[in-house]
């Protein structure tokens, strides 16, 4: 049976899920520093090496050491790392973050979470942010329109400075059958949720590509690697930012050479913001561990952990998302057996009723907050 999902503005507190466990073992059973113990422990009950008990333990750890020392390694490649240094601590101070679709959902979150640790914030939505932090600036601009970004970008370059970091968060969705969408549905869709980052990175990146630093952040989407009903326009524009983000990366690297402009792609499932409030998910305890919705803080932490690391990241939140490249290569029976799983065909039914009344076109920019 489906149950309507709630969105609970309130907080929302750890529960015992599949990203729970996965949290654990890796500090444990997954852990080199804790796998190395074992051994040693029947090592000084007097147990010789060649045992059995000391000997599939050594493998085993050897094998979580390999495993966590090439994830290192790779880290290290992709963020032109030093074996022996860490990178300067980042200096909030100095940061200028834009940050798209940043008055409701994701985007306000991360935009006032920004702002008491003392940087400088330049939100930009067609609504204004509520908020009491006087480092927050907004600018009015509907992003996916080339003319206005253009126009405002300018303004804030002259009036604030050169961003040095800038979010794509902004997105709606309509929700629609294919044959159901209007023109203006789809070009809607991919304006704000394609487009947008276009424009954006034409704006502010070659002031990052001259100074040779910045960091992008794409919000992306499961929906990027997975279609379903009623979300055929959506599926597909967050498909694009993943190929985007990987051009880009490329295009930083080989053409500009400006490897030091980090480049973040998060692709979350459902997230407790009223822009998919009124989806319907399976409510049974089975769906719930496995595939659990997660609170925009969550995301929020995600994003800023990368931005203070100064890394480039693929986050996958929560944890049964990594799994979702794979479903394009797995046999069609399991591909919809996982379809029916995630009850996903089922889920936008009713996704137009918000209180009693329809979410009308002219409400979806209101909430150009990430999903």
């Amino acid at each position: 049976m489906n149950a309507p999902s709630s969105y609970d503005p309130a907080p929302i507190y750890d529960s015992v899920d599949i990203d729970m466990v996965v949290k654990v073992l890796s500090q444990t059973a997954f852990s080199p520093f804790f796998t190395c113990f074992i051994p040693i422990f029947y090592v000084f009950q007097g147990y010789e090496f060649a045992d059995p008990v000391v000997l599939v333990p050594s493998i085993y750890c050897a094998a979580v050491s390999a495993f966590w020392l090439l994830k290192w390694i790779s880290q290290l490649y992709r963020n032109q790392g030093s074996l022996f240094f860490k990178p300067e601590p980042l200096d909030w101070s100095e940061q200028i973050v834009v940050v798209t679709g940043g008055a409701s959902g994701v985007g306000e979150l991360l935009a006032n979470t920004l702002a008491v640790r003392n940087v400088t914030v330049v939100v930009l939505d067609i609504k204004p942010i509520v908020t009491e932090n006087y480092n927050i600036a907004y600018y009015q601009c509907d992003v996916s329109k080339w003319e206005e970004v253009e126009a405002v970008s300018k303004k804030i370059i002259e009036e604030i400075g050169q961003p040095t970091m800038l979010v794509n968060n902004a997105g709606v969705v309509q929700g629609k059958l294919i044959i159901d969408l209007k023109p203006e549905d789809v070009y809607q869709t991919f304006g704000v949720n394609t487009l947008a980052h276009f424009w954006t990175l034409k704006a502010f990146l070659p002031g990052m590509i001259k100074n040779k630093t910045g960091h992008i952040v794409t919000m992306s989407s499961i929906m990027g690697f997975v279609g379903c009903v009623q979300m055929a326009d959506y599926s597909a524009s967050k498909a694009a930012l993943v190929t985007m983000n990987e051009s880009l990366r490329y295009e930083l690297d080989k053409v500009y050479d400006a490897p030091g402009i980090r480049t973040t792609i998060v692709c979350p499932g459902h997230i407790l913001t009223p822009l998919f409030s009124t989806i319907q998910l399976p409510s049974n305890p089975f769906f719930k561990f496995f595939a659990p919705s997660i609170a925009p803080v969550t995301v929020v932490k995600a994003i800023i952990t990368a931005l203070d690391a100064q890394q480039s990241r693929t986050i996958y939140l929560p944890f049964y998302t990594n799994l979702s490249p794979v479903l394009r290569m797995i046999p069609s029976y399991l591909r919809d057996l996982c379809q029916k799983f995630s009850g996903a065909d089922h889920s936008m039914k009713k996704f137009t009723k918000v209180t009693g009344r329809r979410l009308d076109e002219e409400d979806l920019p209101v909430t150009n907050g990430k999903d």
